[in-house]
């Protein structure tokens, strides 16, 4: 998927109605410690605000991070929202994105980093927290 000129971002309607965002349509993005950016729906990013603001005085900086480049947008009436420059660079997203849907939340990727990411850890064994999970 690519974000436009404007670095907007069409939410497919598969997530929009999976995540609950259709009701709402606000959503707050921030960043990622993975090199991405976390998408929450309203309600879901207030309790992971909430989770954040609680943890001790040794997790400021991660509580920066998260909450100081925190973003709230809106869907317009398209499906679109709009990702700030600040954050597309912090990412590294110029205009060919993914998109993944993470349960509670979306995580958007730069395109080309995901890719490199995805094949790096698809060449190393699978986490032993794997070693008992059946497909």
């Amino acid at each position: 998927m690519a974000l436009d000129a404007k670095g907007r971002l069409s939410v497919p309607a598969r997530h929009r109605d999976a995540l609950g965002a259709s009701h709402s349509g606000q959503f707050t993005i921030t960043k990622h410690p993975h090199g991405c950016l976390m998408i929450f729906p309203l309600s879901e990013w207030e309790k992971f605000r909430e989770r954040i603001a609680s943890l001790p005085m040794q997790a400021q900086w991660w509580k920066r991070i998260f909450l100081g480049n925190a973003m709230d947008v809106a869907m317009d009436a398209t499906g679109r929202i709009l990702v700030s420059p600040e954050l597309r660079k912090a990412a590294g997203i110029s205009k060919d994105a993914v998109l993944l849907g993470m349960g509670n939340y979306f995580e958007l990727w730069d395109a080309a980093t995901y890719a490199a990411q995805e094949a790096e850890q698809m060449k190393g064994e699978m986490p032993d927290v794997f070693k008992d999970f059946s497909f």
